[in-house]
């Protein structure tokens, strides 16, 4: 990778070629070239423009900064650039990455240049963004002041095709556990299907573990979801155009069919949310990873359980990705609501959740299934 630079002027100049990146010691990356020029035009030649912006830090990037042995990230002051910070500074490793505080007039170069600030002062003054153990305040008040700047989106991304899950939920956050239960055949997954596509629309990066139905037939129920048709063999040349838009969406799928352990789930996980960056992880459902075939009774049913919502809640937490589990609930008697306690496994099931989704369905009602948010 070569890293280009402006000179002389702002605008209306030409562009030439400074030195390969793997030659650097110390770069300054931004997600924007108005930034990149800004940088160039006092003088940085070291900046880096990442491609994709604050959406991605694509892994065939990565090789091209081992050579660095100091990293400032100047991304922006929205809570999506501050997130994408901390996500690209543990694929770069943490010990050497740098930031630069979003303060009032520095939200990035370009700004701090119009504003009359030095970027080249800004870009000595980053903080290193690890330390083992410990922070303070210090080092949490730009972060804090940047989560009230923009409340908005902490309070998570909104659905467009449920606007009631964003009355009740405040929209879709990172970092959170969500658990959705019903009967067999209330339309779950259907469910799931449209409420992670809705968000994948929006550049919430996806990824979906599916053990009981084949990825080929969620794929079509989603394809159909996200074009509103039914496809068939007279309508094939709709099915192409549909197809390969819906082919440019930050969706993956995991290829586990079946019973598999947490540990070989986990590392699938793990490694997608890595490379892709992944923002929301739906697994349906979490009964195909307690190996019933070599536990044969309902404690050690219950330990297992446990053990898998614990692993996905850190997972949650260290990744700031927002974890979706499926659970089957316990058997209830005939026409009774399910409820909290209806999800099968023991309380650390709800304990561990933010939100607890419940399917219910009443053959005898006038509104026959309906979504129950706690």
């Amino acid at each position: 990778m070569e890293i280009v630079c402006l000179i002389q002027r702002w605008m209306g100049q030409d562009i030439y070629k400074v030195k390969n990146l793997e030659s650097l010691s110390e770069v300054v990356v931004v997600a924007d070239i108005r930034d990149f020029m800004a940088l160039a035009s006092v003088g940085i030649q070291n900046a880096v423009c990442l491609p994709y912006g604050v959406k991605v830090l694509s892994q065939n990037l990565l090789p091209y900064f081992e050579s660095c042995e100091k990293v400032v990230l100047w991304l922006g002051s929205s809570y999506g650039s501050l997130s994408a910070s901390v996500r690209y500074a543990k694929k770069l490793t943490e010990r050497r990455c740098y930031l630069v505080r979003p303060n009032s007039g520095r939200e990035s170069a370009a700004k701090a240049l119009a504003a009359g600030e030095d970027p080249r002062r800004i870009v000595l003054e980053a903080k290193p963004i690890w330390h083992r153990f410990v922070t303070t305040f210090e080092s949490l008040r730009a972060d804090v002041t940047a989560e009230i700047l923009n409340i908005s989106e902490i309070t998570g991304i909104a659905w467009s095709r449920f606007p009631m899950l964003n009355t009740i939920l405040k929209g879709h956050r990172r970092g959170e556990v969500s658990v959705l239960t019903g009967p067999t055949g209330c339309g779950k997954t259907t469910f799931l299907s449209e409420y992670s596509l809705d968000l994948a629309l929006q550049g919430v990066n996806t990824l979906w573990g599916s053990f009981e139905i084949k990825n080929s037939r969620l794929a079509r129920t989603m394809l159909q979801q996200y074009s509103g048709m039914s496809f068939n063999t007279h309508n094939l040349d709709l099915f192409n155009i549909w197809a390969d838009k819906f082919e440019n969406l930050p969706i993956y799928f995991l290829t586990f069919h079946g019973q598999h352990s947490i540990k070989t789930v986990m590392g699938a996980v793990e490694h997608c949310a890595y490379t892709y960056d992944i923002g929301h992880v739906i697994i349906d459902n979490i009964q195909f990873m307690i190996d019933i075939g070599r536990e044969d009774n309902y404690s050690n049913r219950f330990w297992i359980q446990d053990l898998i919502l614990q692993t996905f809640r850190k997972f949650a937490t260290a990744n700031n990705c927002h974890v979706t589990l499926v659970i089957h609930p316990r058997k209830e008697a005939d026409g009774s609501n399910l409820t909290i306690n209806s999800v099968f496994g023991s309380a650390k099931a709800t304990q561990e959740a933010d939100n607890i989704m419940i399917m219910q369905n009443r053959a005898k009602m006038p509104q026959r299934k309906y979504l129950q948010v706690n």
